[in-house]
């Protein structure tokens, strides 16, 4: 009895129908867009970064947005921001899509998952150039790489809805 008057009132509520996994995954890309897009802004204008803690823990958004690995592939002219943000573009279509175009409906979070796996890892691989290979870090590369990792995260339990639930779309 308790677990049908904790689904009725979980109905009811009105916020529960907002909080799910789909709106956050929304969120976190309007939250990437702002970043890459900043990111973006700052590589085509070659307008100053502002970079809290410049100088301070080997906090340095110059060298970062500088380096031969500011491009992908390198020395290639397509700064990575860019890359970031079409990819932030791409996944926050195919979330608003998948309630509307079959293939998406289908298919939709399964190939979502696959893209944001993909920026997830070469996110990661990004901290690893940071870290190793540049000895500078950037606070808004990072901030994309921690957005990313918790969109990750939230395509997990996504997928997992999915795979169990494959008729609900609210995942």
């Amino acid at each position: 009895m308790s677990t049908q008057m904790a689904t009725t009132s979980q109905s009811h509520n009105p916020a529960s129908k907002w909080l799910n996994l789909r709106n956050l995954a929304l969120v976190l890309v309007v939250f990437g867009l702002f970043v890459s897009g900043y990111l973006s802004y700052v590589k085509l204008t070659n307008v100053p970064m502002a970079c809290p803690g410049a100088g301070e823990g080997g906090f340095n958004c110059d060298v970062v947005q500088n380096s031969i690995y500011s491009e992908f592939p390198i020395r290639s002219g397509i700064a990575i921001a860019w890359l970031g943000f079409a990819t932030y573009v791409v996944i926050g279509l195919m979330i608003l899509f998948e309630k509307r175009i079959p293939l998406f409906r289908e298919w939709g979070i399964p190939l979502t998952f696959g893209i944001v796996t993909f920026a997830f890892l070469f996110s990661m691989y990004l901290v690893y150039v940071q870290a190793f290979w540049l000895k500078a870090f950037c606070v808004w590369c990072l901030m994309h790489e921690a957005n990313m990792t918790v969109l990750f995260v939230v395509y997990i339990g996504r997928l997992i809805l999915f795979l169990n639930r494959p008729d609900v779309n609210e995942a």
